[in-house]
């Protein structure tokens, strides 16, 4: 189940989320939450105690069930480092929180499986691009 929250004035990105959660984290219950920074970086302080505003936090608030937060300007600003539209960002970044609760830590493996996964739901390329950045600010 896919529960999905907007606190923003931006549209959400038609991505299939639901089918991504299935793909990862079959059986699991989610909260998907679009932030704007203020909020975003308020729970990443709460959470992690990091005073920064992130593109995507994940946590789990239960057995099998957890909540994503993408922060969408920051998502917007980002997409063209990672060589994505902002649409392919935002299902990158919620497929990044999916691992993050399966308990994938950063890394080339958690990456390419990252990938693997996006691909299966964008025309994007498996493979990252050498100018993609390497874990910044991406939990």
């Amino acid at each position: 189940m896919l529960d999905t929250r907007n606190f923003t004035k931006s549209p959400i990105p038609a991505f299939p989320f639901k089918k991504a959660l299935e793909s990862v984290l079959p059986g699991w219950e989610m909260s998907l939450v679009f932030a704007g920074e203020t909020r975003a970086q308020s729970l990443n302080m709460q959470l992690r105690g990091k005073d920064y505003i992130p593109n995507v936090l994940s946590y789990e608030t239960g057995n099998k069930s957890g909540e994503i937060v993408i922060c969408p300007s920051v998502a917007k600003k980002q997409a063209p480092l990672y060589d994505m539209t902002y649409t392919q960002f935002v299902g990158y970044l919620f497929i990044h929180g999916c691992f993050h609760l399966k308990g994938e830590r950063h890394g080339a493996t958690m990456e390419r499986k990252e990938r693997l996964a996006l691909k299966r739901f964008t025309n994007l390329s498996p493979t990252p691009t050498p100018n993609v950045p390497k874990n910044r600010n991406r939990n």
